[in-house]
């Protein structure tokens, strides 16, 4: 059985650029002939194509669903459909806040855009479904926001619960949509109804290879939504894009995943938030970094310290021990196309206090009871990727049909 530590990773890391140099790298790490990176030129968001849409906004009253990246080119969504013409009477803000600078997991308050006075209403705490009061003087809602493809980052949460929201309450719904810059592989467990969250809402892998318009189209289509109901769902695609492309997102979408590395990490850092190891929040690398006060023969340390998007982060003021994975993940991750489970198996090893080291919330991360199991088992990394592949196979056949984008298999 292979055994997995801490003490392992510098030698990887090593051996690894090593191959680099040599260019020997194995084949399946080294990105393929015919992925490309998108040319933020040639790529056309759905908010940019007003022609397709504008005319469906006109005499409407319209609600958004919108964020800090909800931009036509460098204009925020709202003031372009208001300099247009358009009636925006209210916007839905999802996880993080309209201005995207909340902490995760943080309650947001509704307010105002302050540019446009238009009222904010929260989609995120107590209140993460449009309530029919709140679609009482909407006529359609507009559904713009940059995701990052993975599971449980909350914003396919809302879009799921607006599209259940407008199908209840007869509302149209529009989704400008926007390059997954992880919607070039699909990998992880698939979520079980048991582990359904917020964090998780629909059986799709940790990384699902859609954009937001494809997985709208799939919660309609295979009627996810509750009671089976199903939206009047309008899709602007965008253009220039394929997943085959790597896509460099050009605004932070949430305050801790400010570099691109930090967005190719993101799946397989995220889920030491069900353990006890910090994934940098409140520093300078947040999903760069992963340590622990208590694994002191780790090379590199850190201090989370409270700052704007990271308030009283976990460990704050104590020094963790750990590893900075910031240039494994720029120039490794983006091309490894998989989950990367080595760390999570390496710090459960080391981790001196093994029966604290999961919290309640992995699961929920999981979307299932049993990876933290096989972790704890010391099962072998192949024999965990093999437990997924049956249900990977299924979401495959399933995602095929809503595609609007040439695939990258």
């Amino acid at each position: 059985m292979q055994r997995y530590s801490f003490s392992k990773i510098t030698i990887q890391l090593l051996v690894f650029c090593l191959f680099l140099v040599a260019g020997n790298v194995h084949s399946q790490i080294m990105s393929r002939s015919d992925f490309t990176t998108a040319n933020p030129r040639d790529v056309k968001v759905g908010a940019e194509h007003t022609e397709q849409y504008l005319s469906l906004l006109q005499g409407k009253n319209v609600a958004l669903v919108a964020n800090q990246t909800s931009l036509v080119k460098n204009t925020p969504l709202a003031d372009t459909l208001l300099k247009l013409g358009i009636k925006v009477v209210k916007i839905f803000s999802p996880e993080h806040g309209f201005y995207g600078k909340e902490d995760a997991g943080a309650s947001v308050n509704d307010a105002k855009a302050t540019r446009s006075s238009i009222p904010v209403v929260s989609l995120y705490g107590k209140h993460n479904k449009p309530t029919q009061e709140d679609l009482s003087d909407v006529d359609i809602v507009v559904y713009d926001l940059q995701d990052v493809g993975v599971r449980f980052f909350t914003y396919i949460s809302t879009l799921h619960l607006v599209m259940e929201a407008c199908a209840e309450n007869n509302k149209s719904l529009i989704v400008l949509d926007r390059p997954d810059p992880n919607g070039y592989y699909i990998d992880g467990p698939v979520l079980q109804p048991s582990c359904k969250s917020f964090s998780g809402m629909d059986p799709v892998p940790v990384v699902y290879g859609m954009t937001p318009a494809e997985y709208a189209k799939m919660l309609n289509g295979e009627k996810w939504l509750k009671s089976g109901v199903q939206c009047n769902l309008t899709c602007i695609p965008v253009t220039g894009y394929s997943h085959k492309n790597y896509y460099d997102v050009p605004v932070k979408p949430s305050p801790n995943l400010a570099t691109m590395t930090s967005i190719y990490l993101y799946p397989s850092l995220a889920l030491f938030e069900g353990t006890v190891i910090s994934v940098g929040r409140g520093t300078d690398k947040p999903f760069e970094v992963i340590g622990n006060p208590l694994l002191k023969t780790a090379p590199y340390t850190f201090t989370p310290q409270s700052k704007p998007g990271a308030e009283h982060p976990p460990f704050e003021g104590q020094k963790c021990y750990g590893y900075n994975l910031s240039d494994f993940g720029s120039i490794m991750i983006k091309n490894y196309q998989k989950l990367y489970l080595f760390w999570l198996k390496g710090a459960y090893k080391d981790y001196p206090d093994k029966a604290n080291f999961f919290n309640a919330y992995f699961k929920n991360l999981a979307g299932n009871d049993v990876l933290q199991t096989q972790i704890e088992e010391g099962i072998p990394e192949d024999e965990i990727r093999n437990s997924w592949q049956p249900d990977i196979k299924a979401f495959l056949v399933i995602r095929k049909k809503y595609l609007l984008y040439t695939d990258f298999q």
